[in-house]
């Protein structure tokens, strides 16, 4: 996702010694991995984004009081699986965590958009008019602190991220690009 994501970072690397054969195949290799980026023509997240598919993502960050961690967690993990798991909702839950460092008491949501932004408005229009997710919310509100949601944009040279079985750890971090 554009703006919070992990990335390889490849650093070219070059000898003391230079040559015309090792600045040949050095600009070759570039060419594999660095996109050309003309700044002037388009904003990066749209010369970045991937092409082929047209996912958003968002990032629910969800700072719950701490004696109700581990309600809360058992309440999202009897929830939104099954709301989200109807055909007629245009998302996936990607993935679900607490974290350990930074802030605590702190649970993050990871869902994914087939359709982009008009998939996202439509699982909001229809979410409000679902009575158990009105409820859901309600309950939930009772034990958060505060909340946060980050829209994503896929880049095209990050795998697509899929949901895995746990425990697992993951670094979340944030690139500005230039």
């Amino acid at each position: 996702p554009a703006g919070h994501c992990s990335v390889p970072v490849l650093v070219p690397c070059r000898g003391l010694g230079s040559s015309a054969r090792s600045s040949r195949e050095d600009s070759w290799l570039k060419s594999l991995f660095v996109r050309k980026v003309d700044p002037r023509k388009d904003a990066h997240s749209n010369l970045l984004a991937k092409r082929e598919t047209s996912s958003l993502y968002k990032l629910q960050f969800h700072n719950v009081k701490p004696e109700c961690l581990e309600a809360y967690n058992k309440l999202c993990q009897e929830v939104l699986p099954k709301i989200h798991e109807e055909k007629h909702y245009p998302c996936a839950l990607v993935g679900t965590w607490n974290t350990w460092y930074g802030e605590q008491d702190q649970a993050v949501h990871l869902w994914r958009y087939e359709g982009g932004y008009p998939a996202l408005n439509e699982v909001m229009s229809k979410l409000r008019q679902n009575k158990e997710f009105t409820e859901f919310r309600k309950e939930r509100g009772n034990m958060l602190l505060s909340r946060k949601n980050q829209l994503l944009l896929e880049f095209s040279f990050w795998n697509e991220p899929v949901p895995r079985d746990g425990p697992n750890i993951y670094e979340l971090r944030s690139y500005q690009l230039r």
